[in-house]
């Protein structure tokens, strides 16, 4: 790093402390799964704080949920399930963490690591995985079946279709430090142009979950006749090998509240309303959710006014105001939040369908699918 040179002697004025550090002695990014309650909280404060940059961790409660995993006072958060955001603004990384619900993956570094970072230009976003989500795919067969076969601990394959034949580059190969013969080591082979890779399927990769459920207890003819009962359609929970290592040599358990979901047919919906003279011509009433929870639904809608312009249909659940979460709101402050803009207002919605779909595979509330 450092040459001498005689015509400026051993003092080099242009040999920082930062550039001396080099990233030696910087940590690494740490990864926290948190998990709690619906009458918890996370036991931690996300503040914006004058002269000090990024999004920092605070007011960590003693015996508290986050300081129990290991989050500490004063670090920076990088990651927010998977998505970087220490260039967001600070209002809409901490909806990010609100619409998550009960479960949150964190990334975050030492004041000091983050600090060493920025002087030294870094890209903090490069010193993170590229992609940590596994996938949820929802298959629907055709007449030869769903389109990929399972090669479980046993050495079979099967899943309700005639097996394919993996060459000996394609052989699955048991994910590191799990022993051969453990229940739930299942990975697909896809077959080209099938349905599960229509749906999104990655050759090779692992499975998680099926229609919800972990397939971690499952043997190779339990996970066979879970697929049988699934009918005409599946939903499945992979993930890629490096994802699947990423966490399990972090310890953490992969769930579909951290999927990419980009590849399901039930998608949210943003309507974007602007006030006319009768209003938008919507009714908005509380009710119960699938879950069980309180939701807000909408009704009502009125045949050439704005909110059906703008694409909202009967029984659509309200997720978000203006890209702000409404969850753990009641009905009269999602009102006042809708309001808050006297003449127009985005609405974020998911229909009966979706959002039935998403409470069953355990996703959490579906805002968090919208980017």
């Amino acid at each position: 790093k450092f040459e001498f040179n005689p015509k400026d002697g051993i003092d080099n004025p242009a040999l920082s402390l930062a550039e001396d550090m080099d990233g030696e002695g910087m940590g690494e990014p740490r990864f926290y799964l948190l998990s709690k309650g619906s009458a918890e909280t996370f036991g931690f404060c996300l503040h914006e704080e004058l002269g000090c940059r990024g999004h920092i961790i605070r007011q960590v409660e003693l015996g508290g949920l986050a300081q129990r995993r290991g989050l500490q006072d004063g670090d920076r958060l990088l990651q927010v399930n998977g998505r970087f955001v220490d260039h967001m603004d600070h209002h809409r990384v901490v909806q990010k963490i609100k619409a998550s619900g009960n479960q949150v993956l964190l990334a975050v570094l030492d004041g000091d690591s983050y600090e060493a970072a920025k002087a030294l230009g870094r890209d903090l976003s490069q010193m993170l995985p590229a992609d940590i989500h596994p996938r949820l795919c929802h298959i629907t067969r055709d007449k030869s079946g769903f389109g990929f076969s399972v090669s479980g601990p046993e050495g079979k394959a099967g899943s309700g279709m005639p097996a394919l034949r993996a060459s000996p580059v394609q052989r699955p190969r048991l994910p590191l430090l799990l022993p051969a013969g453990m229940k739930g080591t299942f990975q697909l082979s896809v077959r080209q142009d099938g349905p599960a890779e229509r749906a999104g399927v990655p050759p090779g990769s692992w499975l998680l979950e099926l229609n919800g459920a972990s397939v971690r207890s499952y043997s190779h003819a339990q996970l066979t006749r879970k697929l049988k009962q699934s009918g005409s359609k599946v939903t499945l929970l992979v993930a890629s090998s490096a994802v699947e290592e990423f966490y399990r040599l972090r310890g953490l358990r992969v769930t579909a509240a951290l999927a990419d979901t980009s590849w399901l047919p039930f998608k949210v919906r943003e309507l974007h309303m602007v006030k006319g003279p009768a209003g938008y011509g919507f009714l908005l009433k509380e009710d119960d959710c699938s879950s069980g929870a309180i939701g807000q639904f909408l009704w009502d809608v009125d045949a050439g006014l704005p909110a059906e312009q703008a694409g909202m249909k009967e029984g659509d659940r309200l997720l978000a105001v203006n890209g702000e979460s409404i969850e753990g709101l009641d009905h009269q402050q999602t009102v006042l939040r809708i309001r808050a803009h006297d003449d127009q207002v985005t609405l974020l919605v998911i229909d009966p369908a979706g959002d039935e779909f998403y409470q069953s595979v355990g996703f959490g509330d579906p805002a968090w699918s919208h980017p």
